[in-house]
């Protein structure tokens, strides 16, 4: 079971059902199954610039975080020994929280010649990569 928590401001026009099927696909590919949960959180750009702001020290807006419930970067884990997600007692795996900014999906959808819901799915793919700790250089 997979519990996938979609909030969006309600200015935006936003494919709950696609961001679902995103993570769904995403968990499948990794072979990944049983009882899961996660949020994606569709915000606006003044938001997402505060985020940026505290969390990577980068005063400017970005297009995608992802906060994760575990720290799965392998070089804060170096002395540390790995003991992989935690077991909630109630069996849940809390991944995390995917946040996305709409005005800069728009704005990148715009550029690439795609939709944003398109471009929205492949920042929730990106966002899923990286709690699951899949990570880029």
């Amino acid at each position: 079971m997979v519990n996938i928590i979609v909030n969006a401001d309600p200015r935006y026009n936003v494919n709950k059902e696609g961001i679902k099927a995103v993570v769904s696909r995403v968990l499948t590919r990794l072979r990944i199954s049983g009882k899961i949960e996660l949020g994606v959180n569709v915000i606006g750009d003044r938001k997402m610039h505060e985020l940026n702001r505290k969390y990577r020290g980068l005063d400017q807006t970005t297009n995608v975080l992802s906060f994760a419930l575990e720290d799965t970067n392998p070089e804060s884990l170096q002395h540390i020994p790995r003991i992989g997600f935690v077991a909630a007692p109630d069996k849940w795996l809390r991944l995390g929280d995917i946040i996305i900014s709409y005005p800069q999906a728009l704005e990148d959808a715009s550029m690439d010649g795609i939709s944003v819901d398109e471009e929205i799915r492949t920042l929730v793919e990106h966002g899923m990569n990286h709690l699951l700790g899949i990570h880029h250089t």
